[in-house]
């Protein structure tokens, strides 16, 4: 029997979601299991250390991506037979200009530092070592191509080799009672062992990355197009990151807290783009041939990422603070308050990835890119009031607020008006009410 939400969307394509996504939710779990050790194991002190480095390379290596990826399979799709010269240029505009980044994250830590109100805790040499994360990402140019050739498959073998040999090398230094720098350093071999992998699969396809070649032209036609995206890119990093960042000057102890409530509330984000790669394509083929049926089609997605999400907020704000004692113990006590807050805003966040697909098939990019920069802006105000006066709490009032506005931005605009309408009957189901009181 299929559920009324999935009514609309082909089984055959659902069962082959299920099965395409297995090696993820696999690799999601397995990926939890060991951060929730690796939390325990450091405490709310030192993983709050590790936890604010992180954020603060992943905000300025935002950057760095320079938004490529969508145009490189554009690129390589157009003109096969430039594939040399697309992937060389696009690797050498990453590899620069992640270098740059590395002595700007230094120095935007080194000022952070400077001003902070902990200024004991010197974690110069964590940033520089994971600053160099993003340089090894510049690979990532590899993936790229493999998706422009319908082979992604390959790079799941390669992230999935990785992801087993840095599970097991964590595991390794929780069981030793190694410092955090061992952390640090298998986060940073997990990049490098990553672009390795990626390296060596695209030269055993008999192809070779030494004949890739820069240009410059083409350098400067890619960062045209991709320029909007690169801002996006920085807004959305800062609307997911900052709160952690902005926790820092009240101690190390409260972003550790904040964190570990954080990671089990995001741990499952994966979930709405899992779901809407696969039934997304159903979706844009019913525009181009029935206007109504795109319409039902992307309510009942709608509908379905509220079915799912909304059970699981109520369960876990109902039971967070047991939850938090059984995975983090006494160490983290706070933390359940926070989660029961953060939880919610996966709701709008399983919404808001829907839309953004929705935004992008209408060619709506600037509302998309007004809709993030809003949500990141509201964020940060936020956390100027609410973090000084509650702590983590604060930020997870901040989150799940600026979530909610991010996400129903579009009832602003006249043209996106009606979408917002639809997911805000999605949100108080309206459809299952209406289904009910039908029978």
């Amino acid at each position: 029997m299929k559920l009324p939400f999935l009514k609309g969307f082909d089984e055959e394509a659902l069962n082959k979601y299920l099965k395409n996504t297995g090696w993820l939710m696999f690799g999601k779990i397995l990926g939890l299991a060991a951060s929730l050790v690796v939390t325990r194991y450091l405490g709310p002190e030192l993983f709050g250390d590790l936890s604010f480095v992180l954020a603060l390379v992943t905000i300025t290596g935002a950057v760095g991506a320079l938004g490529l990826d969508t145009f490189i399979i554009r690129e390589i799709i157009n003109e096969p037979n430039k594939r040399d010269e697309i992937l060389g240029t696009a690797l050498w505009l990453r590899l620069i200009t992640n270098s740059v980044l590395i002595p700007i994250t230094i120095g935007v830590y080194l000022i952070f530092h400077y001003f902070s109100a902990t200024p004991g805790d010197n974690l110069s040499l964590f940033v520089v070592l994971l600053s160099f994360i993003s340089v090894f990402k510049s690979f990532n140019v590899i993936d790229a191509y493999f998706q422009s050739q319908v082979q992604s498959k390959y790079v799941v073998h390669v992230q999935n080799s990785c992801l087993f040999i840095t599970t097991g090398l964590k595991f390794a230094v929780v069981l030793l009672g190694l410092p955090l720098i061992y952390l640090v350093l298998v986060l940073l071999f997990d990049a490098f062992i990553l672009a390795t992998g990626l390296i060596i699969t695209y030269q055993n396809k008999g192809i070779s990355i030494f004949n890739w070649s820069f240009n410059k032209a083409r350098g400067i036609k890619l960062l045209k197009q991709s320029f909007p995206l690169i801002l996006s890119a920085v807004m959305v990093t800062v609307y997911m990151k900052i709160d952690v960042v902005m926790l820092k000057p009240i101690g190390s102890v409260a972003v550790g807290i904040y964190g570990a409530a954080a990671n089990l509330s995001e741990a499952w984000f994966f979930i709405p783009t899992a779901i809407i790669s696969s039934v997304f394509p159903a979706i844009i083929n019913a525009r181009k041939t029935d206007l109504e049926r795109y319409q039902k089609r992307l309510k009942n997605l709608y509908d379905l990422l509220v079915f799912i999400s909304l059970p699981v907020a109520v369960f876990i704000s109902l039971f967070a603070n047991d939850i938090i004692h059984l995975i983090y113990d006494k160490e983290f006590e706070g933390a359940g308050a926070m989660l029961s807050i953060h939880i919610w805003s996966g709701i709008f966040v399983f919404l808001g990835v829907a839309s953004s697909q929705y935004l992008l098939a209408e060619g709506y990019t600037k509302i998309s890119f007004y809709r993030t920069l809003t949500g990141a802006i509201i964020n940060v105000l936020l956390n100027l009031w609410l973090i000084p006066l509650y702590g983590g709490v604060g930020a997870s009032i901040a989150t799940l607020v600026a979530c909610i506005i991010s996400t129903f931005y579009l009832l602003l605009v006249p043209k996106t008006r009606q979408q917002g309408i639809m997911m805000l009957k999605s949100l108080f189901l309206v459809s299952a009410f209406q289904k009910i009181f039908k029978r």
